[in-house]
């Protein structure tokens, strides 16, 4: 795994593509802390350090998701997610709409989808954005439940009127950039831009976590939040490596379908006649319904919320309270959202007639199975179960922190991590960015991360060389000096706060 890294500094094509999405997540890391103008972020802040527990909230789960610039009231504040819910309509649409189907299917297709969801994203941003405002400046407690101005100050610290028009404005403008350098990441970087946007938001939390897990099992016996002895550590280590094996052997899991070649003449040449296999992966959809069904089941809570805060309307109150995260109504819902999503991505991903068809032209058969309808009729029954035993996976992995949080009474930025939608996108992106590192190393005949290449990177020998090593630092010192600058920062920054 070390030499693997090694070999990706190695090669200035890849060495440049790294440094380069590093740079632009530190450039969203830098937005999420800036503070809106007319905004103290100070009783925000000192009010969620006394609702520490309550992570699993609609605020501590959207402040998970941009990575804590919403508590902070930061210009980053509403994140990528109403891209995300743009994404989502307009995935939807191309399945019931035939126009959007059909555009969806032109030559052009795709880049006018994304400029419609742009489109759109600029118009979620703006309604979200609007109501945000005018709720932290009139009624900030429909928002964060608890919350007394007289008890900690108020939020915002100007004129409301200019507030409203330029907050909105820098809020929209904030998750447009945050937008644009995803794209740039996706196409001049490594990995999935907005995924890794979302990941590093959700790995900033980790610290935090860290020193809160510490805390408790240094805290005296009987004091509040305090855990006793050591096997609880313990337990809660092993079940952290059980949980995360499982989430990398289910998404990393396929079903090897068997396919024969049949044996045919081209020109004086036999081609053909060889075994081969199709494999079919067991979470096809990979942590897409997870983030999809967070999304959507956040995106009406948000509005309902808003407008409570904004106008004080009690019933809107009502419904966002009945779509709490923690009421039945929440998981019911959510485990829902995530088996349909599940299927529905499959279904507009997975094309078993065209696979079936593909394998006919090239005189491929499964055997035991007629080529053609029987194929794809085949195809669609085992992807089916595939699907359903990685959705009740997902489910289960993704409401596991809440069970965690509320029968072993470990807080949500504890538990969190042990599973549910963070862990998951963590996950699911961390091992797709690796997986597009590993086929620029095995294009170079260097060792991958998960495969081992047909050759040898030059100068290995099975061993550790450690004159190797002091050549292959010296060739990243560039990285090396800019890694360890930006520790320092972090650490002078962490001692000064």
């Amino acid at each position: 795994m070390f030499s693997a890294f090694l070999n990706c500094l190695k090669i200035q094509e890849l060495r440049n593509k790294i440094v380069f999405t590093f740079s632009l997540l530190f450039i969203a890391r830098i937005g999420a802390s800036i503070p809106l103008p007319g905004i103290d972020p100070k009783p925000l802040h000192d009010f969620f350090m006394t609702q520490r527990g309550s992570g699993g909230s609609l605020v501590g789960m959207y402040n998970m998701f941009t990575g804590g610039a919403f508590l902070k009231g930061a210009v980053f504040g509403l994140g990528v997610m109403p891209y995300i819910s743009a994404s989502i309509i307009l995935q939807l649409l191309a399945a019931v709409v035939p126009s959007v189907a059909r555009i969806q299917r032109e030559q052009n297709g795709r880049q006018r989808i994304a400029q419609y969801t742009r489109y759109l994203t600029l118009v979620i941003c703006l309604i979200q954005g609007m109501l945000l405002v005018l709720a932290l400046s009139n009624y900030p407690e429909k928002i964060f439940p608890g919350f007394d101005r007289s008890v900690y100050g108020d939020i915002v610290v100007m004129s409301r009127g200019w507030f409203w028009f330029n907050s909105t404005i820098i809020l929209t403008a904030g998750t447009m950039i945050l937008t644009w350098l995803g794209d740039r990441i996706t196409q001049l970087g490594v990995g999935n831009g907005v995924s890794l946007l979302i990941t590093v938001g959700i790995l900033s939390s980790l610290p935090g976590a860290v020193m809160q897990v510490i805390e408790m099992f240094t805290r005296p016996v009987g004091a509040e939040m305090a855990v006793i002895g050591m096997p609880h550590l313990l337990l809660m280590l092993a079940l952290l490596v059980v949980v995360i094996y499982s989430m990398v052997a289910v998404t990393q899991a396929t079903r090897k379908i068997p396919v024969q070649y049949a044996r045919r003449i081209v020109g004086r040449k036999m081609m053909g006649g060889q075994n081969s296999f199709l494999p079919l992966k067991v979470n096809y959809a990979g942590v897409m319904p997870v983030i999809f069904a967070s999304t959507l089941i956040m995106f009406p809570q948000q509005i309902f919320t808003y407008m409570a805060g904004a106008w004080n309307v009690p019933f809107c109150a009502r419904i966002a309270n009945a779509l709490m995260h923690g009421s039945t109504m929440f998981y019911v819902i959510y485990g829902i959202l995530i088996l349909c999503f599940s299927y529905f991505w499959v279904s507009i991903m997975f094309k078993p007639m065209q696979i079936a068809e593909d394998l006919k032209k090239s005189g491929g058969y499964i055997p035991g199975v007629r080529p053609g309808n029987d194929t794809a009729n085949f195809l669609d029954f085992s992807m089916t179960r595939l699907t359903l035993a990685g959705a009740i996976f997902l489910t289960v992995v993704a409401l596991l922190p809440d069970l965690i949080s509320i029968y072993f009474g470990i807080p949500y930025t504890i538990s969190m991590f042990f599973g549910g939608t963070g862990t998951l996108i963590t996950v699911g992106v961390i091992l797709d960015t690796m997986r597009q590192m590993e086929v620029q190393l095995l294009e170079r005949n260097y060792d991958g991360f998960l495969q081992k290449g047909k050759v040898r990177s030059r100068g290995a020998k099975g061993r550790f060389d450690f004159a190797e090593f002091v050549e292959s630092c010296k060739k990243i010192k560039v990285v090396i000096l800019v890694l360890t600058g930006l520790l320092i920062v972090g650490f002078v920054a962490w001692l000064l706060k």
